[in-house]
């Protein structure tokens, strides 16, 4: 019987015990191994020295990161690293509520060339922010999600479209939002009213953002069907990492034989 790989997955964020999705973690956690059968050793990693973990390439040796909700995070320049390193490197990334919105910041700057790029939260005074305050806000708001036929979305939910949770302020500017898709970031996801809630990158492995909060789905015992299907891209992303080494040992040893 062969056993999958556990799963190292980095979360991003400032850890509290007043954030709800933070305090959901173990809970997920666990039941993603006994129910699931995905095992993640997650480690957390404040949002302060998430920049200098990049920087030093830790990141990238991780199965996958996570941003989670709780913004305004100590450290807007740490999550964007994070986000870019998981975007460059084909590490599987879900960023959720302000996960959602930093990623949109950072492909707008870095992909899209959008210096002025702004998080209104963060940034008040900002002349064209990239992420604006909702014209409702969606703290503790439930919504029907509709998700684009033959997306990662659609094929994360299992379903076309899904009921969801919010506990945000913030969201896209729809200024905004042609030059993401035209630097291709696929919106794959909206509200009733056609208002963007879920975004992905075709082309790499696993990289879904949504605004609102699937970890706040159910009781914490029954993982959100987003959330599972990246715990099972981070096990994939193992499978790969382990069977590269265990091929790259074996040629070794092959070679050593032969020399021998």
């Amino acid at each position: 019987m062969t056993t999958a790989p556990i799963a190292r997955i980095a979360l991003i964020g400032d850890r509290s015990a007043h954030v709800k999705s933070h305090t959901r973690i173990p809970l997920l956690l666990d039941a993603l191994a006994s129910r699931d059968g995905l095992v993640l050793d997650a480690c957390w990693i404040p949002t302060g020295d998430a920049g200098a973990e990049a920087a030093a390439g830790t990141l990238a040796r991780f199965d996958a990161v996570w941003v989670l909700p709780g913004s305004p995070y100590v450290s807007e320049a740490g999550v964007l690293a994070a986000i870019r390193v998981a975007r460059e490197e084909g590490v599987p990334f879900l960023g959720t509520c302000g996960g959602f919105q930093h990623a949109l910041l950072e492909y707008a700057r870095t992909v899209c060339g959008l210096d002025g790029a702004a998080h209104a939260e963060n940034d008040p005074g900002a002349a064209d922010p990239v992420i604006t305050p909702l014209a409702c806000s969606l703290v503790g708001h439930e919504g029907l999600v509709r998700a684009e036929p033959d997306s990662l979305a659609e094929a994360a939910l299992g379903a076309e479209r899904s009921m969801e949770r919010y506990h945000c302020n913030y969201g896209p500017s729809p200024r905004h939002l042609p030059a993401l898709a035209a630097h291709g970031l696929r919106l794959s996801g909206h509200d009733e009213d056609g208002q963007v809630r879920i975004a992905e990158l075709p082309g790499h492995p696993f990289f879904l953002a949504t605004l609102f909060q699937p970890e706040l789905h159910g009781d914490g015992t029954r993982p959100h069907p987003i959330v599972r299907a990246f715990a099972a891209a981070a096990v994939a992303h193992a499978t790969r990492r382990t069977g590269g080494i265990t091929g790259r040992l074996a040629a070794t040893l092959a070679g050593s034989r032969s020399a021998g």
